[in-house]
């Protein structure tokens, strides 16, 4: 017969195995720990990059990034609205100036020519025509004139005659009003003609004026019309190589659209850009250091772009050494602009143990050993790093990230 085990009996037994769990778990979290740290103390040598400290130049410098262009390119655009009838040259093809790139359909802007030039001519020949009728009109008012001058005399003599008759006995009072009357009319219509011949000579000088004007403009139209016919006959105009050409043929291309690209790959500039936020550090003549597979150039900048786009800023590096034949347009590269330089210093190769400027804690090599020792650095860049104490010229310090032995104060080098 089964007999009832008390509630007191069964809580110390579960307390007990729960205390037996407990020391198990913290036993193996110890061993654990100590098996970690045993492992953890050591490192073998082929896992770890070892650099020496030495002396030489520190530059402080900026990421940015930039893109190889060349300096002097020659864009070569549509001058009339035309076709592509056929591109005469490639993409890549070296050209002399003079030479033929592009053949546009301008029969179009041909007939406009033709179409401006007749206009023009008879332009031309409606001011000759106003030249003879305003000269014939102005004739006539002068013909006029001249017959109302010789009236005037007449009257004249008239009024002298009726005087004298008056004088004499043999006219009137009224004969003599009448012929001064007579006089009067004939000196008031000649005033009014001589103001029409006035008002005459200024109109022709207006009429004249525009028609002059309005064939000055139609011969400008003109003169400009046959400069873009000629420009149409797409050519280089100076020695290089093309970068782009306009091969669809058939397709319309409007006036100043871009038909071709020429450069010359002689010369090269490098078009940076960088976060807005090192603005106020980028200025004209600041160093840069460009790099592009295996190779460094150096260089400066030589414009920075007041615009801000998309939270960065453009600027233009002007190389030393502005040709190399490893320079291709439109090719990426890094650029390093130099903030301060400091020469004849302690250095070390930069790497992931060094963490910005200040004071932290790295390895340094002794024998088979490498124990952490507080440095202060100064200036870095993606090359070296500046040791300003904490280290000696010769010292060899891991460069590697050493994060998970941040509790360890010597490691066991393993060859």
């Amino acid at each position: 017969m089964d007999i009832e085990i008390p509630a007191e009996i069964k809580s110390q037994r579960q307390k007990k195995n729960i205390l037996i769990i407990a020391l198990c778990i913290a036993g193996l979290i110890t061993a654990l720990w100590g098996i970690r740290k045993f492992f953890k103390s050591s490192v073998n040598r082929n896992e770890i990059n070892i650099v020496k400290v030495e002396v030489g130049d520190v530059e402080n410098t900026l990421n940015a990034t930039g893109e190889i262009l060349p300096e002097f390119e020659e864009v070569i655009t549509s001058p009339i609205n035309a076709s592509v009838k056929s591109a005469v040259m490639d993409a890549g093809t070296t050209v002399k100036a003079g030479q033929s790139v592009l053949i546009l359909d301008k029969s179009a802007s041909e007939n406009e020519y033709t179409k401006l030039k007749f206009q023009l001519e008879t332009k031309r020949s409606e001011i000759k025509k106003l030249r003879l009728d305003l000269n014939k009109s102005f004739f006539d008012i002068q013909s006029n004139n001249a017959i109302k001058q010789l009236r005037i005399t007449n009257l004249q003599d008239a009024v002298e005659n009726a005087k004298r008759l008056y004088k004499a006995g043999g006219g009137t009072r009224e004969g003599i009003e009448q012929a001064e009357l007579n006089l009067k009319v004939a000196q008031l219509e000649k005033k009014q003609l001589e103001n029409e011949i006035k008002s005459k000579q200024q109109t022709m000088q207006v009429e004249e004026q525009e028609a002059e004007i309005a064939a000055a403009i139609q011969q400008s139209d003109l003169k400009e019309l046959e400069r873009k016919l000629k420009l149409a006959n797409v050519v280089a105009t100076r020695n290089g190589v093309i970068t782009y050409i306009n091969k669809n043929i058939g397709a319309t291309v409007k006036e100043g659209e871009i038909l071709a690209r020429i450069a010359d790959l002689r010369s090269f500039k490098v078009a940076g850009s960088i976060s807005d936020n090192y603005l106020d550090q980028l200025h004209n003549g600041m160093p840069a250091i460009v790099r592009f597979n295996d190779t460094q150039m150096r260089g400066h900048v030589v414009n920075v772009y007041p615009s801000v786009q998309n939270s960065t800023v453009s600027y233009d590096v002007q190389l030393d050494q502005r040709y190399d034949k490893q320079l291709r347009p439109n090719m990426k590269v890094d650029v390093f602009l130099v903030t301060a330089a400091h020469s004849q210093v302690k250095r070390v190769a930069n790497g992931p143990a060094f963490k910005g400027v200040g004071t932290q804690d790295v390895f340094v090599l002794n024998g088979n050993k490498a124990e952490r020792r507080k440095v202060n650095l100064g200036l870095s860049n993606f090359d070296y790093v500046e040791i300003k104490d904490g280290l000696k010229p010769g010292d060899m310090v891991i460069s590697s990230d050493m994060s998970e032995f941040k509790n360890v104060k010597e490691l066991t080098i393993k060859n």
